[in-house]
């Protein structure tokens, strides 16, 4: 029921100040509960933060909502801003995580499968009690919004009350609040649903604080390294994981048996594992492009101009390249090389439940090698093969039902239904999932090796919370995300051919297994094992290069 502009009904203020107190209130369940959590609300200056916590938050959606105070605006600005709310509400108290530009990048390219695995009753119960109800009541509520000169008026007037009421409330606990948002940084990322907003536009900014900058040419001097006599092309599988955290990997240490395949392999060959590996960013909006990148962890997240990556500097050298994606998207990393996604596919025994195992990506591959230009592939080739890993909360999914080693495990997208130990079990089973394909793929690199000289390189983007300090999933600020959202797994396997092609030594990498590493290293280390010569190529942040003849020591960069 809308209201005309001269029928009678209550004062638009009337419903913004309920939307906003209500919104200040109920909707911003999970910051009142992080301050209890953190002793904060004790005594008198406690209270006086919360108090003027509230106000701020009240007066700050009074003052939007003002602005928005007209017949076509009111209602459903209102309604947005309660679904948000309610939106927000849930997740952050359901996984612990905290609403910033990074997270919001993450939901905004969201597929509808990744949005399927976050439904659950409870988010259900939450949308029709926090956003679907109230949003009813405000539709039905009739409005007087008289006309327009006294409107804009009366609007202009609540947007600068609310403005002031915000100032004083700032000034008043001005001590307080400083204080605990120096010491805790995330509660400013825990106010809903100014949080998201303010995300957005940032978001929305991004763009026009770029510019329209054309794409910076990387790498124009790439070429071959002249190979010994006899050498075969390289060719190397880059295989980028999903949200595999380097703890929970036997070959570093973790004392259940994820790992079996790998293990034996690495018993008679040259397999390792560098143990002590860091993720550049703790999504993968933010890792990816971030991993790819010449520019390192600081210099991409201050680039002001976008450069060609890895891929587009190995496809100038000559090498054949190719992307396999079993994710959603290569986040623009592979825009200007082949591609193939699997999300057409219907195997039914690795495609049945909607989305493919990451077996599927061994399938046809090598049809898709033959397809690749010939003139190229005699060069060398790339194979980058992006996992959908250990992606949650549905860890379940990942798994098929015949390759789950750990039992019981939890079923349920609604993590905190299950116990730590299901919860373990789940996730665990995505990790040894994940290492049955890596034994999978270096045995499809063995049967290459007629023609190629071939190398296996594994590397997640990001880790994962599972349950510790009650933090779930991924995506915190980097600054003041666990370690289990950024140490990542980096698994290394060279065939005898790529190890006499560069010449490698096999102890000297197994002696620099836990020094430092992160994704800083990645571009340079590709290009080191590809052989490609670039003046964009730094040696010493070629992970492999100091167990490489002639070659300087790697310069440590962990974050």
């Amino acid at each position: 029921m809308n209201s005309s502009p001269h029928t009678a009904g209550r004062s638009p203020l009337a419903l913004v100040l309920a939307t906003s107190l209500a919104i200040a209130t109920l909707g911003n369940w999970p910051l009142w509960q992080a301050l209890q959590s953190l002793g904060l609300l004790h005594g008198l200056v406690g209270w006086g933060l919360a108090a003027a916590l509230l106000v701020m938050t009240t007066a700050a959606l009074v003052a939007l909502q003002s602005l928005l105070a007209w017949r076509w605006t009111l209602k459903p600005a209102a309604m947005l801003l309660l679904l948000a709310t309610a939106t927000g509400a849930h997740f952050m108290l359901a996984y612990r995580i905290v609403i910033d530009q990074s997270m919001l990048v993450n939901v905004l390219q969201t597929n509808p499968g990744e949005a399927a695995d976050l439904a659950s009753p409870r988010l259900l119960a939450t949308l029709l009690l926090g956003a679907a109800l109230p949003a009813w009541l405000v539709w039905r509520m009739p409005l007087a919004y008289g006309r327009w000169p006294r409107r804009l008026l009366r609007n202009a007037g609540v947007a600068l009350l609310a403005l002031a009421v915000l100032a004083l409330a700032l000034l008043a606990g001005f001590q307080p609040l400083a204080s605990t948002m120096r010491n805790h940084k995330p509660l400013r990322y825990l106010v809903n649903p100014l949080n998201a907003i303010y995300a957005l536009g940032l978001v929305a900014a991004e763009p026009l604080r770029r510019g329209s900058r054309s794409l910076q040419p990387l790498g124009t001097d790439a070429h071959l390294l002249a190979a010994a006599p006899g050498a075969k092309p390289p060719l190397l599988l880059l295989v980028v994981g999903e949200t595999a955290r380097a703890g929970n990997f036997a070959l570093n240490g973790y004392a259940r048996p994820t790992n079996p395949q790998l293990a034996a392999l690495a018993q008679a060959e040259a397999l390792l594992s560098f143990s002590n590996a860091w993720a550049c960013g703790t999504n993968t909006a933010a890792s990816l492009p971030c991993m790819f990148s010449h520019l390192g962890r600081e210099g991409f997240n201050s680039r002001q101009a976008d450069h060609e990556n890895l891929l587009d500097v190995a496809q100038r050298a000559g090498l054949a390249v190719l992307w396999l994606d079993n994710q959603a998207g290569c986040k623009g990393v592979c825009a200007r090389v082949p591609s193939v996604a699997t999300g057409a596919l219907t195997d039914p025994a690795l495609c049945s439940s909607g989305e493919c195992h990451d077996a599927i990506l061994l399938q046809g591959l090598d049809a898709r090698l033959a397809a690749l230009p010939a003139a190229q592939r005699a060069r060398g080739v790339l194979l980058v093969m992006h996992q959908m890993g250990s992606h949650g909360p549905a860890y379940f999914k990942r798994v098929p039902a015949a390759a789950k080693r750990f039992l019981p495990e939890c079923s349920s997208n609604d993590l905190q239904d299950c116990s730590q130990a299901q919860l373990v079990n789940a996730y665990d089973n995505t990790i040894a999932y994940t290492d049955h394909v890596l034994a999978q793929t270096v045995a499809w690199l063995k049967r290459q090796q007629a023609s190629h000289d071939t190398a296996l390189l594994y590397v997640s983007d990001h880790g994962e919370s599972l349950g510790e300090h009650n933090l779930y999933l991924h995506g915190l600020p980097y600054a003041m995300a666990p370690d289990v959202q950024k140490r990542v797994p980096w698994i290394t396997w060279l065939s005898p051919g790529l190890l006499q092609r560069q010449p490698l030594d096999v102890a000297c990498l197994r002696g620099r297994a836990g020094l430092p590493l992160s994704h800083d290293h990645l571009f340079h280390s590709v290009l080191g094992l590809l052989g490609v010569a670039t003046s964009a190529h730094q040696p010493g942040l070629d992970a492999y290069a100091p167990c490489r003849a002639s070659q300087p020591a790697v310069l440590a960069r962990g974050y």
